[in-house]
């Protein structure tokens, strides 16, 4: 019973380390700018009156309490694909329910990862500035703001480069880090809260009710754009689920509620002490300035390394977000990366690097945490409204539609008002996160609705059965009249179970330059969800020489194709199964295995082709995103190999071509003979 309890408590403790490190990043910060926020939307320090700061910590309270609690934590998680989390895992789970729903997946899923570009930036800038100034001995290492911006590059870039190593082995770093960090929230923010418990009044709504309508409140309604930034890790959370197991979130989440509340309180509890005595100066932080001088040092070093930790959270969110857009044929296909052999540690080189681009480019034109604060959260709020959207559908199927519309109206309600307090960021920077939702929508349209045109307008000719060619290929393999292409043909083609095929790949081998070869492979590689999966089933189909190969391989196997056919030739050799290929000329005496060529197709839109301007752009664009993403070359390793790519037209609703007739030519010149 007792190595029971040792190995289940080591469990869930470990498990919990990692979720601090990996989860919490980004709500976890919160406190370093939220307060600062609310003080700037009051127009500075000498504006601020106790009824105010009451108020926002009541709305603050509450907010966490409503959307991340309530919402999130205990409705949304309960809504997972497969241990999966985020707005696409929902949108999988009820796709099938509404074709109106593909619209709110599309807005909330690029509006989460454009907003996210922001989420580094803001807060190690924050971090950062917290040393601005700060003296060590006579000596100020940081003097200016130029200063702050380089330091938060260099480390922005660093981590960056390091998102290789996987989640896990950063998560169990930081998990240790979190929990320092959480503690110093909780320890100081109460130590602070100690003095003035009059703060403890922002537990009743009332007061938050009050300071949206109070003539004090200088933003009124909008002052729920800064409250709002208290939430964002929200969404974030979710998405994270699939790194982490529900278990886990539930076990820590109450513990950071109440560091995060401890500090907010904390913080608050300062501020109205700095009021009562008149000694509040300009350009404050709370967060840092209710710090005893002897630890405020150390303050900024924790709450940089949290800020890094907020960071990694946002990134291996958006990982999660665009495998799982991958998955549901929203965005193109990207080479994904098992750093190790959790399935959901996952890492995308392509997301990385643009995400390193777009979230160093924020720091430069934004420079200050203030300029950054002020456009950070407009897109997360459309994002959230969208996942209502999402979980109304979800609760109507899976509990009751009363309840389904009650969620629906509550939250959607709420999410609404943030949306359009948060409004007034668009001038203040809010467009730049606008401009990259936008353009992730196009993407995303562009790839969805692509494939969605193409296959209704497919031609059901355009997939045939394998078995009825077997004669013609087996012939095609024989007939000497016919230079050998290859000893070996490999088509990269899904072959259902019912040996369907796209009538393109029988087209190259027969129609386009006969293709005659001693083996015909038809390979279908299929990922499966262990680690290390590693086999294959071979189909002849009552031949010698065309093989129906179905691989299965598991999602951290080597993808290299050229090294498992070698090897799979070999065995087929050895079982009698498929003929010997011996080479006349080779290095490698005995060599009994031929040559490969790999043969893959790519279409292209056919110019006789009658569609409306709107579906041919769509059409046109998806096979350019196609071609121009991760390629079947990189996808399974052939960068070594023999590999020829074919152009073949895609026709879609042809043309009706017009007839030429044929009109008779005098023969000008046997009349002149004749004259």
């Amino acid at each position: 019973m007792n190595n029971l309890v040792k190995k289940y408590g080591k469990e869930y403790f470990l498990g919990a380390i990692i979720t601090l490190g990996i989860v919490y990043g980004d709500i976890g910060t919160s406190p370093l700018y939220v307060m600062s926020a609310l003080i700037n939307d009051q127009g500075g320090v000498s504006h601020i009156t106790p009824d105010y700061i009451i108020g926002c910590l009541s709305l603050i309270f509450w907010t966490l309490m409503l959307i991340t609690t309530v919402k999130y934590v205990i409705i949304a998680m309960r809504a997972d694909n497969h241990g999966e989390g985020g707005i696409f895992a929902l949108y999988a789970l009820v796709k099938k329910r509404a074709k109106w729903l593909i619209v709110p997946a599309l807005i909330g899923g690029a509006a989460i990862l454009a907003d996210g570009t922001l989420t580094p930036a803001v807060t190690v800038t924050t971090a950062i500035e917290g040393l601005k100034g700060f003296k060590f001995g006579n000596f100020i290492p940081v003097t200016s703001q130029s200063d702050v911006v380089l330091i938060t590059i260099t480390i922005l870039l660093i981590l960056f480069l390091v998102q290789r190593l996987g989640t896990s082995s950063i998560g169990k770093t930081f998990g240790f880090v979190m929990v320092f960090w959480f503690g110093f929230l909780a320890v100081f923010g109460f130590m602070n809260m100690c003095k003035d418990f009059t703060v403890l009044k922002a537990l009743n709504p009332i007061y938050g009710v009050k300071v949206l309508f109070s003539s004090q409140n200088r933003m009124g309604i909008f002052i729920l754009g800064s409250i709002f930034l208290a939430t964002t890790g929200a969404e974030a959370l979710y998405s994270d689920m699939g790194h982490v197991g529900r278990r886990n979130i539930y076990i820590t989440w109450p513990l950071v509620y109440l560091s995060l509340m401890l500090n907010y309180f904390g913080q608050g509890a300062w501020i109205l002490q700095q009021v009562k005595h008149q000694t509040i100066t300009t350009n404050i932080n709370p967060f840092y300035d209710m710090l005893p001088h002897s630890v405020y040092l150390i303050g900024v070093i924790i709450a940089t390394l949290a800020a890094i930790i907020a960071s990694q959270a946002l990134i291996t969110g958006s990982y999660t977000l665009v495998e799982e857009a991958i998955g549901l044929k929203i965005l193109p296909r990207l080479k994904v990366y098992h750093p190790n052999v959790l399935k959901g540690q996952i890492y995308i080189g392509v997301v990385n690097w643009i995400l390193c681009a777009i979230t160093l480019s924020v720091v430069f034109f934004f420079r200050t945490s203030e300029h950054m604060e002020a456009a950070y959260g407009l897109a997360i709020t459309l994002t959230m409204l969208m996942t209502t959207f999402l979980l109304f559908e979800y609760i109507r199927g899976k509990w009751s539609t009363p309840l389904a519309i009650t969620c629906l109206l509550f939250f959607g309600s709420i999410e609404t008002i943030f949306f359009i307090s948060s409004l007034v960021k668009f001038v203040h920077g809010g467009y730049v996160t606008a401009l990259i939702t936008a353009t992730l929508i196009l993407i995303m349209v562009i790839w969805y609705y692509g494939n969605r045109i193409r296959d209704d307008l497919m031609d059901a000719t355009e997939e045939v059965c394998l078995d009825d060619y077997v004669d013609q290929l087996v012939e095609l393999s024989q007939d000497e009249s016919i230079p050998l292409y290859m000893s070996n043909l490999v088509m990269l083609a899904k072959v259902k179970p019912n040996r369907k095929i796209k009538r393109e790949i029988l087209y190259s081998i027969l129609d386009k330059q006969p293709k005659r070869a001693k083996v015909y492979w038809f390979v279908t590689v299929n990922t499966t969800n262990e680690p290390y999966t590693n086999y294959y089933t071979v189909d002849m189909m009552g031949t010698r020489n065309i093989v129906n190969l179905q691989l299965y391989l598991g999602f951290k196997s080597n993808h290299s194709l050229n090294l498992y056919l070698r090897q799979i030739v070999n065995d087929l050799m050895d079982q009698g199964i498929i003929d010997e290929q011996p080479q006349e000329y080779t290095t490698t005496p005995g060599r009994k295995v031929g040559d490969f060529v790999f043969v893959l197709i790519r279409e292209l839109l056919s110019p006789n082709t009658n569609l409306k301007a709107w579906k041919r752009f769509l059409i046109s664009a998806r096979i350019w995103l196609q071609n121009h993403s991760t390629t079947p070359v990189q996808w399974f390793g052939l960068e070594f190999s023999d590999v020829r790519v074919e152009n073949v037209p895609l026709y879609l609703k042809k043309r009706q071509m017009p007839f030429v007739n044929q009109k008779e030519i005098l023969n000008t010149v046997s009349q002149k003979d004749d004259e």
